[in-house]
């Protein structure tokens, strides 16, 4: 047995269990303070949680258990699947560093890992990327952003929104796989998570110009939108672009223009 779970925690104790249910994971569950079984390599406790056999006042997170070392997780009752991230990543062996990879686009496929496990997965509109992340790297130690260098509108806007986490660029060449039978709809995601295991440049910033070609598919897709075949002009079009305006918001803009 591997993971022990042992905490009077309530919530930590159902949030914890829980996800390592939901995920497969073989778990053993002790009361606080009992001896560990054989085998135990990984320890989830809350913060109010006394560490087994050891000192209280020791700031550790490596418990010395007889001639066993265990490694400890201390959960967070209202992020249980933090916890879970980390131990399972720490039971494989990785540094338990936060990665996300991005492929971007009109919905990107983005990848959650920690060290080389990979802990989540999301499929979302590009406008929820950003508040995605902030939620995935809160509380992360020393976690970056990867952000396949494709879709160059959208991903120099994802690079700007994301100003507050390390974001680095990544040739994206070759990361999205060969979909076999049954696994239509996954390539962004999977592509995500080869964006995510290589390393990139270092950006603050990614200053991109449209081509006419760019600005049109944005123009094309007011119309598409509009209930009156409205079609933004260019000068909007350049601006959503840019990030100033989503496309929805261009599309008032304009429509309010005639109005005036």
């Amino acid at each position: 047995m591997t993971v022990v779970v042992a905490t009077a925690d309530f919530e930590v104790y159902h949030g914890v269990v829980n996800e390592l249910r939901d995920r497969g994971v073989t778990f053993t569950t002790v009361e606080p303070g009992d001896p560990l079984p054989d085998g135990a390599r990984i320890l989830v406790r809350a913060e109010s949680d006394a560490p087994p056999d050891a000192d209280e006042s020791a700031e550790t997170d490596t418990d010395e258990i007889g001639d066993e070392s265990v490694e400890t997780v201390v959960a967070d009752p209202e992020n249980p699947r933090r916890a879970v991230d980390e131990a399972l990543a720490r039971l494989r062996g990785g540094d338990g560093r936060t990665v996300v990879g991005i492929d971007p686009g009109t919905r990107p496929g983005i990848a959650v890992l920690s060290g080389d496990v990979v802990v989540a997965a999301f499929h979302v509109p590009l406008a929820d990327v950003a508040e995605t992340m902030r939620r995935e790297v809160a509380d992360a130690v020393d976690p970056v952003v990867r952000i396949g260098d494709g879709a160059r509108l959208q991903g120099s806007q994802l690079v700007r929104e994301l100003e507050d986490v390390p974001v680095e660029l990544v040739d994206e060449t070759g990361t999205t796989p060969y979909l076999g039978t049954g696994a239509r709809g996954m390539g962004d995601v999977l592509a995500a998570v080869n964006i995510a295991r290589l390393e990139g440049e270092l950006v603050e910033g990614r200053d991109v110009q449209p081509t006419a070609g760019e600005l049109q598919v944005i123009k094309n897709r007011s119309r598409e939108r509009a209930d009156d075949n409205r079609e933004i002009d260019e000068e909007l079009a350049r601006r959503v672009a840019s990030g100033d305006l989503t496309l929805e918001e261009a599309m008032d803009e304009h429509r309010n223009g005639d109005e005036d």
